[in-house]
């Protein structure tokens, strides 16, 4: 009877974490389609009107698992669903809690091979919601792809937190 019990659990710790894993995998692909469908549509309908559809809050550019944003390759923030706050600001100074420039880390990959991944430490949606100071919110593991609009100097972002 134990041995059943182990055996079950063992499959269900299994089932679990394939789960887990085809669930990020399936993210992965999302941000990456959603960068690289932003690009196109920046090619073919303009820099304006991408700006316009990226800035939606319920754009085509914005699921439930993750958004894209759209920055230059010096950081300064173009298009943003949900931080139109800080639009045109130069975000090269960003900082996780550990000291990482996580912009200059998509300028890195943007410049160097015109898409990849990073990762750094970000407060998910949730966290930013409460009124606690920025310094004071709890920080989790984000991982961002970064793509590189072909024939311009241009990036866009996707990502998710892990």
């Amino acid at each position: 009877m134990r041995k059943v019990a182990v055996v079950a659990l063992s499959f269900i710790a299994s089932v679990v974490l394939a789960a887990s894993v085809m669930a990020e995998s399936g993210v992965k692909e999302e941000c990456i389609t959603l960068c690289k469908d932003a690009a196109k549509f920046i090619n073919e309908k303009g820099f304006y009107p991408a700006v316009f559809e990226i800035n939606k809050k319920e754009g085509k550019f914005v699921t439930k698992n993750t958004y894209v944003f759209l920055a230059d390759l010096e950081g300064h923030l173009l298009a943003h669903p949900f931080n139109q706050q800080y639009i045109g600001m130069d975000m090269t100074g960003n900082k996780d809690p550990n000291g990482k420039l996580f912009v200059q880390d998509y300028i890195a990959v943007a410049k160097s091979k015109g898409e990849g991944w990073t990762e750094y430490m970000y407060p998910t949606p949730e966290e930013l919601k409460k009124p606690t100071p920025f310094k004071e919110k709890k920080f989790s593991k984000k991982i961002s792809y970064v793509y590189r609009v072909p024939g311009k100097d241009l990036m866009l972002i996707a990502g998710y937190f892990e």
